[in-house]
């Protein structure tokens, strides 16, 4: 079936122009394999799958970008931060859906007392060192299957870094 496939498509490609009329229905069929032969092995040339492979391998892939290869502004990321406030806070002793953000750089996950968090979030062991909120904030759901934190992420890293560097304010 596929042989066939690539004779019919091997025909089409010999069509002339527009205007060529009926020509390529007088094509002997003797000859369609002939044509045919020269497509299939463009089709099946390896070279189109090695050329993503050398295009992935020049291209750096988005996690080898780090907080430590970046630098946070502050200003930029309070900014940011209002997109967190329907959910957070980051002032001492106020939690809304979300935990309080004070001082989160450097606490332990799931530790206020009293807030009522995921067993994901309270069993993690994870502590919130700069790095770790880096890459949570890309896509929490990943990073911490069975949060309750639904937020789809911060995609681009230099926002990442910039709403940690406002985060590291409040403390």
């Amino acid at each position: 079936m596929e042989q066939h496939r690539r004779a019919d498509r091997g025909a089409v490609a010999h069509l002339p122009p527009c205007g060529g009329g009926d020509k390529p229905a007088e094509t002997p069929v003797a000859e369609t394999p002939a044509v045919a032969a020269p497509v299939a092995p463009a089709t099946e040339t390896p070279a189109p799958a090695t050329e993503p492979a050398t295009v992935a391998a020049a291209a750096p892939a988005p996690a080898a970008v780090t907080y430590a290869s970046l630098t946070g502004d502050a200003a930029k990321g309070e900014k940011l931060f209002a997109q967190c406030k329907a959910c957070h806070v980051a002032e001492a002793g106020k939690n809304r859906v979300g935990p309080s953000l004070w001082a989160v750089v450097g606490r332990t996950a799931g530790s206020i007392a009293g807030f009522n968090y995921s067993k994901a979030n309270k069993e993690s062991g994870v502590t919130w060192s700069e790095d770790v909120p880096f890459t949570y904030l890309e896509a929490p759901a990943k990073f911490m299957p069975g949060t309750r934190m639904a937020f789809g992420g911060l995609k681009n890293p230099q926002d990442r870094a910039d709403v940690i560097a406002y985060l590291k304010t409040k403390a």
